[in-house]
């Protein structure tokens, strides 16, 4: 039995679809989640430098991440789930070392994600976050893609 889930969050249509996966699931198995969303867009940050602040623009992505979360916790909220966000920041890095860390601190005991479950070469030059979660996790991990044929999420472990 599940007590504590990881749900990281993005602002995809994966992501939506894991955190209602993780939402079904937190009902099921009266656990708590825990939203996460990762900022790491300081690339971006740079290029909008010479158009803008640096500092007003990094607002910006934080406040997403915010509103992002705020709306997870609502949708959790409503279903009867208890859930607390977290936002963190990340200069370099992946964001799936933030997500095991995530993990571990918070003492999770299951990670539940989206992924767009990329193949070929789309998968080989972008990498997955997801399938280093996977490799890393100290926890199982419930991944959530959509299925391709008829636009319903498939979950897997």
């Amino acid at each position: 039995m599940y007590q504590h889930i990881l749900v990281p969050i993005d602002g995809s249509k994966t992501a939506e679809q894991g955190l209602r996966e993780a939402i079904r699931l937190a009902v099921d198995q009266k656990a708590r989640l825990r939203l996460l969303y990762v900022l790491d867009d300081f690339s971006m940050l740079v290029e909008l430098s010479s158009v803008t602040s640096f500092d007003a623009s990094l607002q910006k992505l934080r406040d997403y991440g915010q509103q992002l979360l705020s709306g997870a916790q609502k949708l959790a909220s409503e279903s009867g789930v208890q859930a607390s966000p977290v936002l963190r920041e990340i200069i370099e890095g992946r964001i799936a070392n933030t997500v095991v860390d995530e993990a571990r601190t918070s003492a999770c005991d299951l990670i539940v994600m989206g992924t767009h479950g990329r193949r070929g070469f789309s998968r080989m030059a972008l990498g997955s976050d997801a399938d280093l979660v996977v490799r890393m996790s100290p926890v199982p991990v419930l991944l959530v893609r959509q299925n391709s044929r008829d636009g319903r999420a498939e979950a897997s472990e």
